[in-house]
């Protein structure tokens, strides 16, 4: 399916897109060889939309988001957030891993607020919004908890809250919820469309889950085994707010046969 030049309805619109990978390409030295792990992907993002990356194992998703996200260096082509080449880490642009990553010394309210600390935040304005933000994602209550104190689901919670709280612009997951049970998972990936609708953030959230892929996005876009290169592109176009019934429905499964068709492309299937 050709790539669709606009996003979701009420939020694209700009004349740019907010992320864009020019044939971006990455190489690693491994052991004295060169394996080529991402080759040409050429992908134009609209603002406040919501991508899923889905491919196999090794293909260069993970690749990809640290390449937008300023952590990993380009072999070839670029990365721009806003027009602008990446070549470091942005304020504009958070990074959500699988792991929580919170100091266990630091109470909820202090983990969230720990970046806008590093960015010299620390009046009462942005401890506001940090209430807010818990609030939001389901914690009002654990402001003073420690994470051992809490369930996974809720440890991600804090997560998605510490980066909410400085509100970047783009917002980058890999596989942030691949570890929590299925009802859970199913939980976070509402209250995560939910609250980053509304804040009109645009998504790059990678997964191996096709069905969570589909449920969630604007757009899916397919991956092919190393060298990762992009298969194809799948335009959901279901309405939103999405809710778990529209997975009953004939036309996710339709999607999901498309993003699964395109993913046997990939790997020489016939």
């Amino acid at each position: 399916m050709a790539e669709a030049s606009s996003g979701p309805p009420g939020l694209a619109g700009a004349a740019e897109p907010i992320v864009e990978a020019r044939g971006l390409a990455k190489t690693f030295s491994v052991a004295g060889s060169e394996v080529v792990a991402l080759e040409g992907v050429d992908l134009s993002i609209a603002r406040g939309e919501f991508i899923s990356f889905v491919g196999p194992s090794g293909c260069g998703k993970s690749t990809f988001l640290n390449m937008v996200a300023g952590l990993l260096p380009a072999s070839g082509g670029e990365a721009l957030v806003k027009g602008v080449k990446v070549t470091e880490p942005s304020r504009e642009v958070g990074f959500m891993f699988q792991s929580p990553v919170l100091l266990p010394w630091r109470t909820v309210e202090q983990n969230v607020l720990m970046p806008a600390e590093v960015f010299g935040r620390k009046d009462a304005a942005i401890r506001q919004k940090a209430r807010a933000v818990l609030e939001a994602v389901g914690l009002e209550g654990f402001v003073g908890a420690y994470p051992r104190q809490l369930s996974g689901g809720m440890q991600q919670r804090v997560a998605l809250a510490r980066i909410l709280t400085y509100e970047p612009e783009v917002l980058l997951m890999d596989e942030p919820f691949g570890a929590l049970d299925e009802f859970t998972r199913e939980a976070m990936n509402l209250e995560l469309m939910r609250i980053t609708r509304a804040a009109g953030i645009t998504v790059l959230f990678v997964t191996h889950n096709i069905t969570e892929a589909v449920f969630m996005s604007d757009r899916v876009v397919v991956m092919t085994p190393r060298p990762g290169k992009v298969s194809g592109i799948v335009d959901v176009g279901l309405p939103r707010p999405r809710a778990i019934a529209q997975m009953q429905q004939q036309g996710f499964a339709d999607l999901i046969f498309e993003v699964r068709g395109l993913l046997g492309q990939g790997r020489g299937e016939h």
